[in-house]
């Protein structure tokens, strides 16, 4: 499927991280929606991923332990042109809905494979009853420091996450509550990430 292409409901696909033009995790994936106006995507239990074999930024990558997403999965909510998704994630055997995990991200890209973006980092955790908080802030000057980013590009990740502050604490959220009830098709099949990932266009 070429780059433009949009993406069927509950077709497979590989959503990759990628800094600078190079991927540092691909994770496989299945479409829940993708439309002019929000792609939804969603990482079931079992959804493996993947690590290229260079390190990250002088040491393996924080995620390089796992080659599976464990637990229940999580449904990731973005808008184009955004500079965050919304997670949903959910725990115990019940799957009761867990919070709203607000992830300041690149927007997303079109790639081969699926989609392409660029976790930056800061995230804002909300839990069932509003309650909110910052997570991961206290790290970004140390990616200043090895490289990863620029003073200019932390001031523009932190203004994304107190923008979406404020809308929080004005009681404003632009997704929908019933995302917190969604359950995925059992049909589906857990995807895959195929080899070359990391060469893909």
């Amino acid at each position: 499927m070429g780059r433009g292409a949009y993406r069927r409901p509950g077709e497979p696909i590989v959503r990759r991280d990628v800094w600078r033009g190079r991927p540092v995790v691909g994770w496989g994936g299945i479409v829940v929606s993708d439309a002019d106006d929000l792609l939804v995507l969603y990482m079931p239990e079992g959804a493996p991923l993947r690590f290229p074999p260079e390190d990250f930024f002088g040491a393996p990558h924080p995620w390089a332990g796992r080659d599976r997403w464990h637990g229940h999965g999580v449904l990731q909510l973005q808008r184009p042109g955004e500079l965050h998704a919304v997670w949903v994630f959910w725990d115990g055997p019940e799957r009761r809905h867990a919070g709203w995990y607000v992830n300041v991200q690149e927007p997303f890209r079109r790639s081969s494979l699926g989609f392409d973006t660029q976790d930056l980092e800061l995230d804002l955790v909300v839990d069932p009853d509003g309650a909110w908080r910052f997570k991961d802030d206290e790290r970004l000057e140390d990616w200043i420091e090895r490289g990863r980013w620029t003073p200019g590009e932390v001031a523009a990740i932190r203004a994304e996450g107190a923008r979406v502050a404020a809308e929080l604490e004005a009681g404003r959220r632009w997704w929908s509550e019933d995302w917190a009830t969604w359950e995925p098709d059992p049909a589906w099949p857990t995807p895959a990430v195929p080899a070359g990932w990391e060469h893909a266009a």
